[in-house]
């Protein structure tokens, strides 16, 4: 995969292709602006290294992950060694021109952020020159479903309305590499939720969504899977609509239905079920919170989906089998679905714990119940997503 440059206004109008797969990249700066540079880089599968002293919480998702490297410091001389390309987006005028000069004498091409006509490459995206005009006002918001991960399953509507963005207001989760084609002047606001690590509030994200679309621009709130289904859209739009704000909603594929299905596995088969239902796993079993009646869910002869529910996996399967499901019932677990590091593990209901914590099974992960599951039952225990992009370098 490459990332394509427009050369300076004075040269012939033909795009120059760096290929940047497996080389190292290297982004100064820990931001939004830093954030929308990496996801772009991680996605032409450049070896990506963030030099920044904090992180905003998606990038710093990115270095848990392994996704990147991350020297958590200010930039020093000596970190762009041997780097093909640099991306400066500090935010700090003299740091980015710092990184810039060290880029120019070491003859690494070079971005920045902050001062696009001064750079020696400025990354250009399909599309991203001439947005769509907007189809209405835009002191508005539209909230757009992203889908699972991979972006082509981001709807055509949803791409149009990215396009037309002033503000985008993006999860951790979903088509985060769609941020590299943005416009450079679309603000991205980071409003990930990191299990058990940093959050922005429901309430700071419903209050940013407003004040923007107050200001008379066209803000999209950029949700993984589909708004409505545990995405807490609902709240967004309330919140909107109490303000007078203009809501438009652009579902998405939620990932209850694209995952399975992306890895082989219906939700439902003619002569074999006639009901799935999908089930949010954030709470286990008898937790005074939880709104599951997970008896009458263990009583079901269908497709059970389980979302977020990793940790309460084990507590899970054993509440549905003391109601009624056999411990044999076949499961899949899909983890990072329509990525190109999908893997899908094959066990029991009543083996379901033993394997998630043998094959360290980490969110974000979809798991399947039922009979439907043996449909798949001549594919590997582990399998590539269809369509799987080609994989990253490994690190270490």
């Amino acid at each position: 995969m490459s990332t394509a440059f427009l050369p300076p206004p004075s040269a012939p109008l033909h795009p120059v292709g760096l290929r940047l797969h497996g080389r190292r990249v290297v982004v100064v700066g820990g931001g939004a602006d830093a954030y929308r540079a990496g996801v772009g880089l991680l996605d032409a599968g450049a070896d990506v290294t963030v030099v920044a002293p904090v992180l905003v919480p998606a990038l710093e998702a990115l270095a848990d992950t392994g996704d990147l490297s991350w020297i958590p410091r200010t930039y020093a001389p000596g970190d762009l060694a041997g780097a093909w390309f640099a991306v400066t987006a500090t935010g700090d005028p003299a740091v980015d021109a710092a990184v810039a000069a060290d880029a120019d004498a070491a003859r690494i091409f070079c971005d920045r952020t902050d001062d696009p006509g001064a750079a020696t490459a400025c990354p250009t995206t399909p599309g991203s020159a001439d947005p769509v005009p907007a189809r209405g006002p835009r002191g508005r918001v539209v909230l757009v479903g992203g889908g699972p991960g991979d972006p082509d399953l981001i709807t055509v509507r949803g791409r149009e309305a990215l396009s037309q963005a002033d503000v985008v207001v993006v999860d951790h989760l979903g088509p985060r590499s769609l941020l590299a084609g943005l416009r450079r002047d679309v603000e991205i606001v980071d409003a990930s939720k990191l299990p058990r690590g940093r959050s922005m509030p429901q309430e700071r994200i419903n209050d940013v969504l407003v004040a923007r679309a107050t200001e008379g621009r066209l803000v999209v709130r950029l949700k993984g899977g589909d708004p409505f289904v545990f995405g807490r859209g609902m709240e967004e739009l309330i919140a909107c609509t109490a303000a007078d704000v203009p809501v438009e909603v652009v579902p998405g594929v939620s990932s209850a239905i694209g995952v399975p299905g992306i890895a082989g596995i219906p939700v439902t088969h003619r002569g074999l079920t006639h009901e799935f239902v999908v089930v949010s796993g954030h709470l286990p079993p008898g937790h005074p919170q939880s709104l599951v009646d997970w008896p009458a869910v263990g009583r079901l002869r269908g497709t059970v989906v389980v979302l977020m529910g990793v940790e309460t996996a084990p507590a899970i399967a054993a509440a549905l089998v003391e109601h009624g499901r056999r411990p044999e019932t076949p499961v899949a677990v899909v983890v990072e679905g329509t990525t190109e590091r999908q893997r899908t593990i094959r066990t029991t209901l009543g083996r379901l714990g033993e394997t998630m914590r043998d094959e360290e099974v980490q969110p974000p992960a979809v798991w399947v119940v039922g009979e439907v599951v043996g449909l798949a039952a001549g594919a590997p225990a582990t399998s590539p997503p269809c369509g799987a992009r080609a994989p990253r370098p490994a690190r270490g």
